[in-house]
């Protein structure tokens, strides 16, 4: 069924909800989203979406979750669909396998740059903007009356801040004379600023339904990387409530569902708008909080998957929980906080779990380190979940000089470690507190142009609420085994493998792999080794980092993508060119692990110890 054919359905008194999906970047990741998305399917959300990486990075990936939802699982499905990189025989494949999938409901968007490159450009001169691929299926024999047409908008802007806002809405403008049938909005915190924008779109005579994207805050570091990602920016009472608590992952998470929850009410009382999109980020918990404490579960629910079933032969009921039922943003926070440990608040039933952090819906709600756990739905939500592979290559901060030498690049790392550029192509942020703990043995391990990509120290018990290495719910205690990844040559690791060999005991694992798919470890390829993890208060254990083979060679894959790319931003055959393609083809990304994390220096001693590796000595043995 088309989209707006349900959306006229509803009304602001009897809204609805549609979920948002990336396709996982792991097999076991996907199998996971799976059983989470059968568990949502129970609220009747009206649709769900599946988003579609830059330049069609994920598009085999993105048909076969929209296959999943819209057959397997009996859900309207959106399927996204860009311009970056595609040309009129892709598009025409990929309409034809949504339309042979029952998959009636297609998103345009012009996308974002690829990787490598600064600015956008089209790859087939046809579908230069998002309006080209509306007005292309609108004039398809095949496919103009079946597909019903979304295209994206943006409150607060294109991320690439190219344009004015009039310009903006020309662009949208643009898009709906061209055929399409709902506007879906990129997310924002800024309420009252959405609204007035509402009104501009309102003014330039664009009538079609406008469905704002509402992303629950779900970890500091996250949030942050995010709103920046997008070019969304977040009102000073958002930040001055964030700022005492962002060390507090519980309080972050409840203070995200509480501020969701304001925002709908807010939208929901003072416009025309009759529908929300949850951007879930592959995450359960939040979103069945934050529909709860809407009153938009149970009977609710109940009466979304009415409408839906019998169309315009139900009636529409009046819902007054959603126009009278108002609290102010600290009783949603105590809401929230008290649903959160079972409680039902304001009278209204609900059963909200055990509250284990392990169970199927919470298990990865905490996610640390760079991914989380390969297992889990949402592995990867810290960089960016929408286009694996991307990194800092794309943008006009340049900060790395032109490396024209393997110097030249130990050069940056160390620059980097010494806070005298605030990013290198595999990290976007300044260096970490937590990983200046470790700073003189990763200038060391640098110098000796073993390239640090990622790392963390050793914890033997910490408070969960420690403003450095801390997360997770607070009266926990978290715990950290050392590790370090990093760019090396083949005789090198040659070396490191023989001095493992050497030491008794299993304390160290190690993964190591190059741009060919050559691979090699001293572990099982089953094995899975928790690097990072909390105890806490009524709760499991809660491994929040897990490294194995399969997030090894995720990593991996996207590690060496990303030498490859920021050669492609070099003319030919110039020495930056040279230096970057040899790197990409000759070095190795090694992977260690050490499991003592009673030995802090250990891991250090191993890489660092120069000694003849005969007498090498175990690590464990090394007094503190």
């Amino acid at each position: 069924m088309k989209l707006v054919d349900k959306i006229s359905l509803f009304t602001p008194a009897n809204p609805f909800f549609t979920f948002e999906f990336f396709p996982p970047r792991t097999d076991q990741g996907f199998q996971k989203l799976i059983a989470r998305i059968t568990r949502l399917s129970r609220l009747n959300p009206l649709a769900v979406s599946v988003t579609w990486g830059a330049g069609g990075a994920t598009i085999n990936r993105s048909l076969d979750l929209a296959w999943a939802a819209q057959r397997e699982q009996r859900l309207e499905t959106i399927l996204h669909l860009t311009c970056t990189n595609m040309v009129q025989g892709l598009i025409d494949d990929v309409l034809k396998n949504a339309k042979e999938c029952g998959i009636q409901n297609i998103l345009a968007l012009r996308g974002d740059p690829p990787r490598g490159e600064e600015y956008w450009k089209p790859t087939d001169a046809r579908f230069q903007h998002a309006a080209d691929l509306v007005s292309y299926i609108r004039s398809s024999p095949l496919y103009s009356d079946y597909f019903c047409i979304g295209v994206a908008a943006y409150p607060e802007g294109h991320s690439d801040k190219l344009l004015e806002e009039d310009e903006e809405l020309a662009y949208l403008k643009q898009k709906v004379d061209a055929g399409a049938d709902y506007i879906m909005t990129q997310h924002f915190y800024d309420v009252d600023a959405f609204l007035e924008w509402v009104k501009k779109v309102r003014q330039k005579g664009i009538r079609v339904p406008i469905i704002p994207g509402i992303m629950p805050i779900q970890t500091y570091s996250s949030f942050l990387r995010l709103t920046k990602l997008c070019g969304t920016e977040a009102p000073p009472h958002v930040m001055d409530a964030l700022e005492p608590i962002k060390h507090d992952d519980q309080r972050v998470k409840d203070f995200g569902v509480a501020l969701a929850v304001e925002m709908i009410r807010k939208i929901n009382a003072s416009s025309e708008i009759s529908g929300f999109h949850f951007c879930t980020l592959n995450l359960e918990r939040s979103i069945v909080l934050i529909l709860e404490q809407l009153g938009w579960t149970g009977e609710h629910a109940s009466t979304t998957n009415r409408l839906i079933t019998g169309a315009s032969q139900v009636e529409v009921e009046d819902s007054s929980l959603n126009s009278n039922f108002r609290i102010t943003p600290s009783e949603a926070l105590d809401t929230a906080a008290s649903t959160l440990a079972g409680k039902s608040s304001r009278g209204l039933a609900q059963e909200v779990g055990k509250g284990e952090l392990n169970s199927e819906a919470t298990w990865d709600e905490f996610p640390n380190g760079r991914f989380g756990d390969a297992k889990s739905p949402a592995f990867g939500i810290g960089q960016d979940p929408w286009n694996p592979s991307s990194s800092v290559l794309t943008g006009p901060d340049r900060e790395w000089g032109s490396p024209k030498s393997t110097e030249d690049l130990t050069h940056l790392f160390l620059q980097y470690l010494h806070s005298e550029i605030s990013s290198t192509p595999f990290s976007s942020n300044p260096l970490s507190l937590e990983t200046k703990k470790i700073l003189p043995q990763l200038v060391a391990l640098n110098g000796a142009a073993r390239w640090t990509v990622g790392s963390q120290p050793a914890v033997d018990s910490a408070l969960s609420t420690d403003e450095v290495v801390g997360w997770g719910p607070p009266g926990g205690y978290v715990f950290q085994k050392s590790f370090v990844e990093f760019f090396t040559t083949h005789d090198d690791l040659l070396e490191i493998v023989s001095k493992l060999e050497k030491i008794d005991g299993d304390w160290f694992t190690f993964y190591a792999a190059d741009s060919e798919d050559n691979f090699t470890s001293n572990v099982d390829a089953q094995a899975r080794n928790a690097v990072t993890w909390g105890i806490f208060p009524g709760h499991e254990v809660t491994q929040s980092t897990i490294i194995d083979k399969e997030s090894f060679i995720s990593w991996k894959e996207e590690a060496f993508e990303i030498w490859h790319q920021w050669a492609l931003t070099y003319p030919p055959d110039c020495p930056e060119r040279r230096i970057l393609d040899e790197v990409w083809r000759t070095r190795w990304l090694v992977t260690i692990i050490h499991h003592d994390f009673k030995t802090p220096d250990g891991l250090w001693k191993l890489l660092l110890d120069n000694r003849d590796s005969n007498k090498t000595e175990d690590p464990n043995r090394v007094t503190k």
